[in-house]
Order: structure tokens, then sequence, then C-alpha cells
């Protein structure tokens, strides 16, 4: 039966990759990948030959149209991100939402999830908490770190190695140096950490080393 598959990949470990992932990737009629270079290394590791086209927030606006097309007449598809589960701060959310629209079923598959890990593993409160992904980069992100100045809940980001400083600074500003924090890098990763204490803490951490690799930070709600 005509599906979309949503389905999610390691997000470093390649054992973190599921059976019932691979399977699927196996049994669809085609993958769309936002980097079809990654993709393409991830299947030829799990000897997955199914045809493959590339899907990106570049390209997904104009592409939307045509997959929903090929579903409806009868195939099914997978949709991959680089690592992770797909529309969680990358491409998906736009063609998920095409897909309920026109009827068309959607299965999302359990599997690796950043945030979770760096979460759970944070030691700071999570049986309630918000996902912000990435923090605007200029126009809204003052707004948004005044809104977010008053939330209660555990807070949780993602931010790259060159703008983890910039937004560390900002958190000092809005939410206060003495606000606990944790921050996850390279999860699952051979080089995996996660360091925690206070903003003013780690900004003195990470000045001193330099950031590398890919960040989950998170954030304990106002008192």
């Amino acid at each position: 039966m005509s599906k979309l598959y949503l389905v999610p990949t390691p997000i470093g470990n390649l054992e973190d990759m599921t059976f019932r992932a691979i399977r699927t990737l196996k049994e669809v009629d085609f993958i769309l990948a936002e980097d079809t270079r990654t993709s393409g290394k991830l299947l030829k590791h799990f000897e997955i030959e199914t045809q493959m086209h590339s899907h990106h927030m570049h390209n997904e606006h104009k592409s939307v149209k045509g997959i929903v097309q090929r579903i409806q007449n009868g195939e099914t598809c997978a949709l991959i991100s680089d690592a992770g589960t797909p529309a969680i701060s990358d491409p998906g959310f736009l063609l998920t939402r095409a897909c309920v629209e026109n009827k068309i079923e959607v299965d999302c598959l359990p599997g690796a999830t950043a945030f979770v890990p760096a979460l759970v593993n944070s030691g700071l409160p999570n049986e309630k908490f918000v996902f912000e992904g990435f923090l605007p980069v200029k126009k809204g992100r003052q707004t948004r770190l005044l809104f977010l100045a008053n939330e209660h809940r555990t807070m949780i980001f993602y931010e790259s190695p060159h703008k983890l400083l910039k937004t560390l600074t900002n958190f000092a500003e809005y939410f206060g140096e003495d606000r606990p924090i944790s921050v996850s890098r390279e999860l699952t990763k051979l080089y995996e950490e996660t360091i925690r204490g206070t903003v003013a803490e780690l900004i003195q951490h990470f000045t001193n080393k330099p950031p590398k690799g890919e960040f989950v930070v998170v954030v304990g709600g106002k008192k």
C-alpha cells in the first residue's frame, strides 16, 4: 500500500540503526535524502540499493507535489535526514503535512533523536520540557530570548560550534549567569561528552576549550 515512511538514522554511531529501519529502506520504492552523499555512505554500509533522490530545505517546496503524486500512484517512499529523525530541525514537515492533507498514510519509525539523550543525561528536570531547536540567527532572536526568560520548563536547543559561545553569552544576559545548564556534544560518537554547571561556568569552559562538534544545550527553567 502506498505510504510515506519517516525513518530515523543514527546521529553518530551506526549501531543505533534499527532492524526495522534497514528493512523499510530496502523495501520502499524510493528514498528521499537530505544529502545523498552523506546518506549514500549509510545505505552502502547496510547494503541498501533502493533508488535515492535529494530532498532538502532548498528544494522541498518545489518537489513535494511530485512526491505526493508518486505515492498516490501506488509507490512507497521513505524520508531520511543526514542524522536523527526527519522533521526535527530537518526537512520533513512540508512533505508530511502534504501527505496528511491528501489522506496518504504516514508511518514514523522510532529511532535516534539527539535531544532525548541530551535531556535525559543532563540531570535537569525532564518531566516537562520545551524543544526550541536552533534559535533565530538575527531577526527574532532577542524577542525569543525575552519570551523564554520566563519559561519554567527545561529548555532544549541545538547549536553549532561557531555560535555556541554567542548563545551561551545570550543565556547569561537573558536567563542569568547562575542558571543551570548542560551541554552535550558529539552524542554517540567517539568524543562524546557532557559538561554541566552554570551558564557562567560553561562560558569559561568553552572560552578555554574552543567548541568542536555538534551541540545540544539543555537549560534549566526559571525557578
